[in-house]
């Protein structure tokens, strides 16, 4: 860890994280593990604009209505506000950034977004999964109607006791209308259309790792925390 002092404290101080992950891939359960031991923000774009699209002000009211017909928002906007939400108290002792970014350009944007706030790139994990394994936990993934949890029918050790009741609470599941073949393969094909360059990037800049995905949760979870604490 960095240490930084403050008003007479010593404090340890995070490095900056971002994944790269296709869909699938556990980058929201790693992030939970993260967020949970080492108590930094989990920084969202899509959580960031959707908080945005509830205010009644000029933004906020384009921002919902983009959403609501299913565009995207102007790259420009979606800049100003990451950067506003990094210059926040709670990101000055790291933090994790999602959903962004996600081709080549928004990279070189972050990239300045980072000089501006005086931050580094920090570390930045590549989650790989071979493209069979994701198409198993997509189509096999099943949610809770009720309590929001989720199984696996395609994976013994998340699979309920019966592929329709949830174990937790009893509640029925259900199978996303997007958590199908065809629209998994085209979010594959479009990460990896979009990621190749990013991860070219970040690798000729010296801070990418990369990690097996295919492993269980805690076996990622411990080659993350590795990397963690070996670059802090």
């Amino acid at each position: 860890m960095h240490v930084i002092i403050k008003r007479g404290i010593v404090e340890d101080k995070m490095k900056n994280i971002m994944f790269i992950a296709p869909p699938a891939a556990g980058k929201g359960t790693q992030a939970e593990i993260i967020v949970n031991k080492y108590n930094i923000p989990h920084i969202s774009t899509g959580d960031i604009l959707r908080d945005i699209s509830k205010e009644n002000s000029e933004i906020g009211n384009y921002v919902a209505e983009t959403l609501a017909n299913g565009l995207l928002v102007k790259d420009e906007i979606t800049y100003q506000l990451v950067l506003d939400r990094l210059s926040k108290d709670d990101c000055k002792n790291g933090f994790i950034i999602d959903g962004f970014p996600r081709n080549y350009e928004q990279a070189l944007a972050y990239d300045d977004i980072l000089k501006k706030v005086g931050y580094d790139l920090g570390i930045i994990i590549v989650i790989e999964v071979d493209k069979e394994t994701l198409a198993k936990r997509i189509t096999g993934r099943r949610v809770c109607k009720k309590c929001g949890s989720v199984f696996n029918i395609n994976n013994d050790l998340m699979k309920p006791k019966n592929e329709s009741i949830c174990d937790i609470c009893g509640g029925d599941l259900y199978q996303r209308s997007d958590d199908n073949l065809d629209a998994f393969m085209n979010r594959f094909a479009t990460y990896e259309k979009n990621t190749e360059k990013i991860i070219n990037h970040y690798k000729d800049l010296g801070v990418l790792h990369f990690i097996d995905g295919n492993r269980t949760i805690d076996e990622i979870s411990k080659q993350i925390n590795e990397i963690i604490e070996s670059t802090n």
